[in-house]
């Protein structure tokens, strides 16, 4: 948006600017970002934010991420693994054996 349209210039002239003369616009007046949790913003972070502090669980040191790799794979996704000439071939008996491995699954 251009300048001219923007709402500080109808304020021009206006000695606080929609600020208010007592509390005034300052700096940083709550502390910045997420500050006062366990303080003066004590009522918000209980009532919207329970549990935000304390800890939870158990700790994972030097974690491999390799180790515990597994993409998983739903059920009602699986025939679209399947080859459509396999899914053509297939009877009502027997259902066709996938290999998920191949495809990246464990």
């Amino acid at each position: 948006m251009t300048t001219r349209f923007k709402k500080n210039r109808k304020k021009r002239g206006h000695v606080s600017a929609g600020h208010g003369r007592i509390g005034k616009h300052r700096k940083h007046p709550g502390g910045r970002g997420n500050a006062g949790g366990m303080h003066h913003h004590r009522i918000l972070f209980d009532k919207y934010h329970p549990g935000f502090f304390g800890k939870v669980g158990m700790r994972y040191f030097h974690k491999l991420r390799n180790k515990f790799y597994c993409p998983i794979v739903n059920i009602d996704k699986l025939w679209s693994l399947v080859p459509q000439e396999v899914k053509t071939k297939a009877n009502k008996d027997a259902a066709p054996m996938i290999d998920v491995t191949q495809f990246g699954y464990f």
